[in-house]
């Protein structure tokens, strides 16, 4: 599933492409609302907030699109004319406007509902490590709420805070020399943890290679993630991977047990 800086720059893509201008197409391709026809409305905002995307659209009164990508969504954007890059069948809204499309392939959610129920839509989020409403001291807590919950699994919930994936979570832990099942409770310094965690997101969220080593070359971006069996770059032992979670919803956690013991 896409990381929180990813998110950002697709609602950063949106808004830029979008913003300011009327729309002259709305295409929805979802059966809830597949009669809807913005045509003629003005797009006023994009923005993400954790891993969602909200546009923000008035036409005849205001209407919020809320869209997320889940785990094979993205936004692109074309000049008229030109081919998209994913296959047709997998379009799930177009927004058009004089000169180019924004198109939303593969969308886990599409929803539109009244501006006034905006704030429904996130209410159950953590603070947002890319946004305004960043509260340091509110995801301590929030996190801290649960102190014999897995710190991997507690970082996962978007409720505690919002924008850590999969890789963000391996990588913290590591990073921190935490092993992803050890307790909140049993995280020598917290604190410090969740202030990594917005700095990755920081870093990452102007570029499209994300990267938290430092090093952009294809196999030397991340410490831990998705590297099972490869040598830790700190110490050579393999990397190993565990399954977190509650059956049905695990995740998949990658460590060093070297650099990261169980405890």
């Amino acid at each position: 599933m896409p990381e929180g800086d990813t998110v950002w720059r697709a609602a950063t893509k949106l808004d830029r492409a979008l913003t300011g201008h009327r729309l002259t197409l709305t295409d929805f391709r979802v059966p809830a609302f597949a009669t809807v026809d913005l045509t003629g409305g003005t797009v006023i905002r994009s923005l993400s907030r954790g891993k969602h995307i909200i546009t923000r659209i008035d036409h005849e009164r205001p209407w919020t699109l809320h869209t997320h990508l889940k785990m094979e969504g993205s936004w692109h954007v074309y000049p008229d004319g030109e081919k998209w890059r994913r296959p047709d069948v997998q379009v799930r809204l177009v927004l058009g406007i004089e000169g180019r499309k924004a198109v939303g392939f593969q969308l886990g959610i599409v929803e539109l509902v009244p501006r006034e129920a905006e704030a429904e839509l996130t209410a159950h989020l953590g603070p947002d490590l890319l946004g305004p409403d960043w509260d340091e001291d509110q995801a301590l807590h929030n996190l801290r709420h649960e102190p014999a919950r897995p710190v991997g699994e507690a970082l996962l919930d978007q409720r505690n805070l919002a924008g850590v994936g999969n890789m963000y979570m391996a990588e913290l832990c590591f990073t921190s020399g935490v092993n992803p099942a050890t307790e909140v409770a049993g995280v020598p310094d917290l604190t410090r943890l969740v202030r990594r965690a917005k700095q990755m997101l920081e870093v990452n969220k102007d570029r499209a290679i994300q990267s938290t080593t430092g090093n952009l070359r294809e196999r030397e971006r991340m410490w831990v993630y998705r590297r099972d069996k490869s040598p830790c770059r700190r110490c050579g032992t393999p990397i190993a991977i565990t399954m977190l979670g509650e059956p049905g919803r695990e995740r998949a956690a990658y460590w060093c047990p070297s650099c990261q013991p169980e405890r």
